[in-house]
């Protein structure tokens, strides 16, 4: 990487962490207090470091900002519903992929750079692109290590069946490559869920 690249890379990366330093929703992390944007970037950028070693920029800038500055889009200002879920979703990829390409043109980046950022980010064309299904595979394998112990927590009103469901709904958006990653032990299970994580990947191969 030249100069030049790394010192854009440097500053792009900065400017997402000053933006989700500002999250008033704060996380701990080693017994600190971290904002929580913030610290989910930070855990997508090594998941990606441990998975794709030598990843190229539009990764790292594309999964570092797949949740920048979340918190303007609270899901409590759309309708508790099914209906209000989806739209609120597809609203915040926009949301990211634009908030990203700010800070990318104050970067210096060129336009080819950011669209493929934007798309990713988008998620568009996942399995036919594989800039989305990085940051799919990223924010999946994130997931797992991170948040389903958490979310598992949080639902209690969940059943094995519904457990099943989401384990295999997240297992399918994920690569090949990121199933085998998965699989060798480089990503931390939930303790807790790991017999229906084998259920819900039985019948995964079964179907």
């Amino acid at each position: 990487m030249s100069s030049s690249n790394q010192k854009m890379l440097e500053e792009a990366l900065a400017l997402y962490d000053a933006a989700n330093s500002k999250d008033p929703n704060i996380e701990k992390e080693d017994g600190k207090d971290i904002p929580k944007e913030l610290l989910y970037s930070k855990r997508m950028l090594d998941m990606l470091s441990r998975f794709i070693p030598d990843a190229e920029d539009v990764a790292k800038l594309s999964v570092a900002a797949q949740h920048i500055e979340r918190w303007k889009s609270p899901r409590s200002d759309y309708p508790m519903n099914r209906k209000g879920y989806h739209l609120w979703r597809t609203n915040l990829y926009k949301f990211h992929a634009e908030t990203a390409a700010k800070y990318l043109t104050e970067a210096g980046y060129d336009e080819e750079t950011i669209e493929r950022v934007k798309l990713a980010i988008n998620k568009k064309n996942l399995k036919t692109n594989p800039d989305t299904q990085v940051v799919e595979d990223i924010a999946a394998l994130t997931f797992i290590e991170h948040y389903m112990t958490a979310m598992y927590e949080k639902f209690t009103e969940y059943d094995e069946d519904k457990w099943i469901d989401i384990i295999i709904r997240t297992w399918k958006k994920m690569s090949p490559a990121a199933h085998d990653f998965a699989l060798s032990g480089s990503v931390k299970l939930p303790e807790g869920l790991v017999p229906v994580i084998q259920k819900a990947l039985a019948k995964a191969a079964a179907t």
